[in-house]
Formats: C-alpha cells, sequence, structure tokens
C-alpha cells in the first residue's frame, strides 16, 4: 500500500519530471562527448590518408606509373606502413600495384571517399578490417585508391558509444532507485503524520508524532506539530478550567438573586424589604457585569486592535497617579504606599491600558500584602529601557503558581469563596503583551515583586 502511495504521490512524479530533464542534459553532453571524440579521431586518420595521398601523386607525377609502382611497393614493405592500404589500378579496373589485391566493387566514383571492409583479413587480424580511403583518378585514367585500417579506431568509438548509453541508462536507473526510495521515506514520514492526526480525531490530544531521532526537516516538522498540539492541549485545559471558573462564579450571584427574588415571591411584600431586595440584586448583577465587561476588554486587548493609539508617554508620571488614586485605600488597611525612582520612564503605548495595568497590581499589592506593611512602586530606565516594579510584604505568591496566575479566573483561593475573580492578572498580562513587554514575577522576602520590562520608546 505503501508503494502504491509512492508511486501516485505528487513528489515522486516530480522526482520523474527532474529526472527526465536531467537524463536529456546528461544524454546531450554525453552525445557531444561521443561525437566529438569520434570526430576528432576520424580526422586525425583522414590528415594522415590525405598526406599520404599527396605524397603519392606527387610520386605519380614525377616519376609517372613505375616510379607510383616502385614507391607504393616500398610502402608496402615498409612496417611503419602497416595499416595503409594501396591499390594501383589501370583504366579497367585491373591492379597494377598495392596490398590489395582487387579493386573496390563499391569504389565506383572517380574520386572522394569510401569505407568498405576488405576481401580478406590482414595477417595479424581474424576478421576483415573496415578501411577507409581516398580516391583519386590521374590523366591517365589510371587510378589510386590509399586508405587506413580503421578497426581500431571503429572499435574505439563503439567502446565510447557503449560507455556513453551504459552510462546514460546508470544514471536513470539510479535516479529511479533513488527517487523511489527518497519518495518512500517522504510519503512514510507524511503517512506517520496522518495516522497520527487521524488518531488525535478520534481519541483526543494526547496523541503526538513519533520522532525519528534523525534531527532532519521532518523531525523539526513534528517537533513544531507537537509543540502546537501540546500549545492547543494547554489552550483547551485553560478553557475549560475558564468554563468551570465561570459557571462557578456565575452561579454564586445568580442562585442569591434567584434565593432572594424566590422568597420576595413568597414572602410578605414591604417598602424596605423591596428597596434592599433590588439594591442587592443589582449589586450581584453589576459583578456578573464586571466579568463580562473584563472578559471583553481582555479579548479586544489581545487583538491588538488598541495600537492606533500608541504614543510616547511617561510610566512614571502615570504610576504616580495611580499611588495618588489608591492612596486612601491604602490607608484604609493601613499600609504605606509610595512610589519611588525615575521621574522620567518613557514608553510607546496606550496611556489608558497602561494605567489600568499599573492600577491593578498596586490593587492587588493592597489586597493581598500584609495589613499594615508597604507597597512600593519603582520606576527605573535599565540600559534605556524603563522598567515598572511593584513590591509588598505579604504572604507573596508560590513558585509553582508563578505561570498560573495569568491565566483568566484563576485564583490561589480555590474556594472561591472571597471577593474577587481572577481576571486583574490577566489583564497585565494581555497589556504587557500588546506593548510587548516582559513580565517577571520575584520574592521579595517577604512578600512578591512584579516588574514590566518595557522596551525603548519608538521615536
Amino acid at each position: 500500500m505503501l508503494l502504491a502511495k509512492t508511486l501516485t504521490s505528487s513528489t515522486f512524479r516530480l522526482a520523474l519530471i527532474a529526472i527526465g530533464t536531467f537524463g536529456v542534459i546528461v544524454s546531450a553532453i554525453f552525445s557531444y562527448v561521443y561525437l566529438s571524440t569520434s570526430a576528432y579521431v576520424r580526422s586525425r586518420s583522414d590528415r594522415a590518408i590525405v598526406t599520404e595521398y599527396l605524397s603519392l601523386k606527387s610520386a605519380y607525377e614525377r616519376s609517372g606509373r613505375d616510379g607510383l609502382i616502385a614507391l607504393i611497393q616500398e610502402r608496402i614493405a615498409d612496417s611503419s606502413f602497416a595499416d595503409s592500404v594501396y591499390i594501383l589500378a589501370d583504366p579497367s579496373l585491373v591492379t597494377l600495384a598495392g596490398n590489395l589485391k582487387i579493386w573496390p566493387s563499391t569504389a565506383t566514383a572517380s574520386e572522394g571517399w569510401i569505407e568498405f571492409r576488405a576481401q580478406e583479413p590482414h595477417s595479424h587480424a581474424t576478421t576483415r578490417p573496415l578501411l577507409r580511403a581516398m580516391l583519386g583518378t590521374f590523366p591517365s585514367r589510371d587510378r589510386l585508391l590509399v586508405g587506413r585500417d580503421i578497426s581500431e579506431l571503429d572499435g574505439f568509438a563503439d567502446q565510447i558509444k557503449t560507455a556513453v548509453i551504459s552510462g546514460i541508462v546508470l544514471i536513470f536507473v539510479l535516479a529511479g532507485v533513488a527517487s523511489i526510495l527518497v519518495t518512500r521515506r517522504t510519503v512514510g514520514r507524511i503517512e506517520a503524520i496522518n495516522a497520527t492526526s487521524r488518531a488525535i480525531m478520534q481519541s483526543g490530544l494526547d496523541q503526538r508524532i513519533p520522532l525519528r531521532g534523525t534531527h532532519d526537516e521532518w523531525d523539526r516538522v513534528a517537533e513544531n506539530l507537537n509543540q502546537m498540539l501540546n500549545r492547543i492541549e494547554t489552550l483547551m485545559g485553560e478553557v475549560k478550567q475558564v468554563s468551570d471558573n465561570v459557571a462557578h462564579d456565575l452561579r454564586t450571584p445568580l442562585t442569591r438573586m434567584r434565593g432572594r427574588l424566590e422568597k420576595a415571591y413568597h414572602g410578605q411584600r414591604t417598602g424596605e424589604d423591596d428597596q434592599a431586595l433590588i439594591g442587592d440584586t443589582i449589586a450581584d448583577l453589576d459583578a456578573v457585569l464586571r466579568i463580562f465587561s473584563s472578559l471583553t476588554r481582555i479579548a479586544h486587548i489581545e487583538t491588538q486592535a488598541r495600537k492606533g493609539a500608541f504614543r510616547t508617554v511617561n510610566m512614571a508620571e502615570i504610576a504616580g497617579e495611580v499611588v495618588e488614586l489608591y492612596d486612601a485605600a491604602a490607608e484604609q488597611v493601613g499600609t504605606r504606599l509610595t512610589v519611588v525612582g525615575d521621574r522620567e520612564a518613557l514608553v510607546t503605548g496606550d496611556r489608558d491600558l497602561i494605567f489600568d495595568a499599573i492600577a491593578n497590581l498596586v490593587d492587588n499589592a493592597i489586597k493581598h500584602g500584609r495589613a499594615g506593611g508597604q507597597v512600593v512602586v519603582a520606576n527605573e530606565n535599565i540600559d534605556g529601557n524603563p522598567v515598572l516594579s511593584i513590591a509588598d510584604d505579604g504572604p507573596g505568591i508560590p513558585a509553582r503558581e508563578y505561570e498560573q496566575v495569568f491565566k483568566r479566573f484563576y485564583r490561589l483561593e480555590h474556594s472561591r469563596y472571597t471577593p474577587g475573580n481572577g481576571l486583574g492578572l490577566s489583564l497585565v498580562a494581555a497589556v504587557a503583551h500588546l506593548h510587548g513587554a516582559r513580565i517577571e514575577m520575584l520574592d521579595n522576602a517577604p512578600g512578591l515583586k512584579l516588574k514590566l520590562w518595557f522596551s525603548a520608546p519608538i521615536h
């Protein structure tokens, strides 16, 4: 089944196209090499034949037929001319001299080139040699043929041709096998991802794509997909937790409202009781509306739709306004609220959102800090980057909870009976993300110190 998918995959088709294109190019190159080599070898032989023919023609012009016959006899007797063939024939094609016994039947033209097989093999050969010769006719109508045995040259050309064809075939075979193996591996990895995807759709997000430990691009894809699945699983868990917390936080005020209304429905009606009932119901409804308002505000911030209002603002000035706003609330619980540090800490951002984030952090520090303790808001410029910190001396937050407290509706008090909805730090996280700020939580020993690291302002 995997082989069938391999052969029908688009990767294999692309590989075949690449092989075909590469094969045509290689074939053209090899063919050029073959033709060039064959032509070069032939040209060297032809030059030697022409030189020898002109030499014999000159001898004929100087010494006549007898002188040419004598020279041909000398050539035949010389071992250095063993590969040369000669024949001088009269006008009736009767052989006068040479190492060919009869005039070749295919040599009908008066001049030019000819290739033919000898009537019988040479003394040192077992097959009839292939000869290439030049023809010429003298004014006396005597005819001269000068040639060479090109059997070895022809065999050499045939060897080159065989090597070229074999090389091309081998390249196609190896490329085909390689493409099948590579495509099979690719299809196998894709099928593993598909199988995991199907398993996830059937059983849930607990499945992960297997890694082969090769650290190649497929392992990196699998790692990224696994990280995405981890993130999705985390988000789904957070959605479930948020749903549970929302249900719990809404159930309490709604239950109280229903109880009051049911009691009023069945009991006697008085003006004061009705007014108290309406007041308490409005307070609970306001609490519910605040939850939805906070959720809507956080969602709006996370869409980064507020960046149009970004300006260069002084965070130290905003922190001072927040401290002034919460000074009375701090005095009610005996907490000393102070602002220290640089008078100017410029950031690029939305002033109202930064104010809300600082206000949430200061409010949390006052509520959860030590009664009669102190809350310090500090502004710093570290390496050109503005940093805001809020520190208290209360019980603090366990280090294992640092990442959890920024989730929506997450509260350290899991019974959820104390006032609050667990959305304050979620809003702070959304504002920080919108501004590209980094949140750092530290143990203040005792208490908690939370730092917001902003980037240098954009001019």
